[in-house]
């Protein structure tokens, strides 16, 4: 049976991981960058236990007010500073419940910048590299982040987003645009087949571009979210694909 990771960025006021967390292996938890505080990290790990989730840290921008979806203009002391902050936050509350970190996943537009940009790949990298040794982190495959926390020793896992769509350069189709988003369930499970058996991801030009899949991203603020996660794990469990 073959085994893959769906994770989910949660904790972010949406209120709905009651609903989604049955459905995935590992969440994300927003640590006060975009979103989240003491008591919305620690609902969210307790709600992961219960389910046996793994879990992340999503640190991002500080900044609340665009949800971290807008590059910040930040000096490199003031980003390193509060991404330390935000997983000490996290941190803090996990050592409550007597658990560990999984992993850590930048967000929004954080993880799209550290993707392409060396010298805030380094920064970010600089800011957790405490947790290189015990924790994983997850970044886009074929990404500058990607090959610098390699090179750094960090334990890599390679992400996909199982309800976006992609150029053919890999990177994500831009929110503004309005085929950034897969909502309807059907396509999810098409997107997502054709990484698991073909390593490959269909772009918005309808070509199948090489890609690595170790985790499947579903996001929590996804129109029809919980649908798409439980009609999709429906449909792996018929094609004999765990969840774990």
């Amino acid at each position: 049976m073959k085994t893959i990771d769906i994770n989910c960025d949660l904790g972010e006021g949406i209120e709905n991981e009651e609903l989604l967390m049955p459905y995935v292996s590992s969440c994300n938890i927003a640590c006060g960058g975009h979103y989240g505080n003491k008591n919305t990290i620690r609902n969210t790990i307790e709600l992961a236990l219960n389910n046996s989730v793994k879990i992340g840290a999503h640190p991002s921008f500080p900044d609340k007010e665009n949800f971290g979806r807008k590059r910040m203009e930040i000096s490199s002391k003031e980003l390193k500073k509060s991404i330390t902050s935000q997983l000490d936050l996290i941190t803090s509350q996990l050592a409550f419940f007597q658990t560990k970190l999984h992993h850590i996943k930048a967000h929004g537009a954080l993880y799209n910048l550290i993707a392409k940009d060396i010298k805030v790949a380094a920064i970010y990298l600089d800011s957790i590299k405490e947790y290189a040794d015990h924790v994983y982190l997850y970044v886009p495959y074929n990404s500058v982040i990607g090959e610098l926390a390699k090179e750094r020793n960090f334990n890599v896992k390679y992400e996909v987003f199982a309800d976006r769509n992609y150029n053919n350069d890999l990177s994500l189709v831009t929110r503004t645009n309005s085929n950034a988003l897969i909502t309807e369930p059907k396509n999810v499970i098409n997107h997502v087949l054709n990484m698991i058996q073909n390593n490959t991801v269909r772009t918005l030009k309808n070509e199948n571009i090489s890609i690595i899949a170790d985790t499947f991203c579903i996001h929590g603020d996804t129109k029809n979210a919980f649908l798409i996660l439980k009609e999709l794990t429906s449909f792996l469990k018929l094609q004999n694909i765990k969840i774990a």
